[in-house]
């Protein structure tokens, strides 16, 4: 798989892909679901408590999906002995797989920022690049659990503290090396081609963790025809 340098777009070709499961054992590759259309989300690791609600809200939306003949998949940044233990106590009729590396993410075109050296000249390119100052002006409240607009990890901190969600050394690994990693989801069709892509925050940081509604996808998916 080779890093996209833009988010594929409806009309692309969808790279392939063998990832291990975390609900089952065993892996999923793009040729397991090849012949039929399926949606797949690409999210931060465990860390991240807003990516662990929209995992949630995917398996809301599946059983309509799957009554449509859509299958639903999350990729999520963690190695899969974590993501196996989290969802053991937290199963999902999702199909989980892991991608500790982020191969998959980038392989999507999913942006993944890159802060700019203090003082530098450079201008910055969000969501490719950014300056430190314009992430931390950043203030959030998607999901309207805080009491107020706060900054990401201010508004982690909160949340996993609200779910009794403590990082273990894996989590701090992947928070370390992929801490600014975007979320993207894609609806692929049967013939393997994207139909509908969703990238967060395009518009900027005060867009972090704005995902795309039950009813967005249900609605990208009619639109698809499916």
């Amino acid at each position: 798989m080779g890093d996209q340098k833009h988010p594929l777009q409806p009309g692309e070709a969808a790279p392939a892909f063998a990832l291990a499961a975390a609900n089952f054992d065993g892996t999923v590759s793009f040729a397991d679901l090849s012949g039929r259309p399926f949606l797949i989300g690409f999210f931060r690791g465990l860390y991240c408590p807003f990516c662990r609600r929209q995992v949630e809200q995917l398996a809301v939306v599946q059983p309509t999906l799957r009554a449509a003949g859509v299958e639903t998949v999350a990729v999520i940044n963690a190695p899969v002995e974590r993501a196996r233990l989290y969802f053991r106590h937290r199963p999902t009729p999702v199909t989980l797989l892991c991608d500790p590396d982020c191969q998959t993410h980038r392989a999507y075109g999913v942006p993944h920022a890159e802060f700019l050296p203090d003082g530098s000249s450079e201008q910055p390119e969000w969501p490719y690049t950014a300056t430190m100052a314009q992430f931390q002006a950043a203030r959030i409240n998607p999901t309207g659990e805080l009491s107020q607009p706060l900054h990401p990890m201010e508004g982690n901190t909160i949340l996993n503290a609200k779910d009794g969600f403590e990082l273990d050394e894996a989590d701090h690994a992947i928070f370390a090396n992929h801490a600014t990693q975007l979320v993207g989801h894609f609806l692929v069709d049967a013939n393997g081609t994207i139909g509908w892509a969703q990238i967060e925050a395009l518009d900027g940081p005060n867009s972090l963790s704005t995902f795309p509604t039950a009813a967005e996808i249900i609605a990208a998916a009619g639109d698809l025809g499916c």
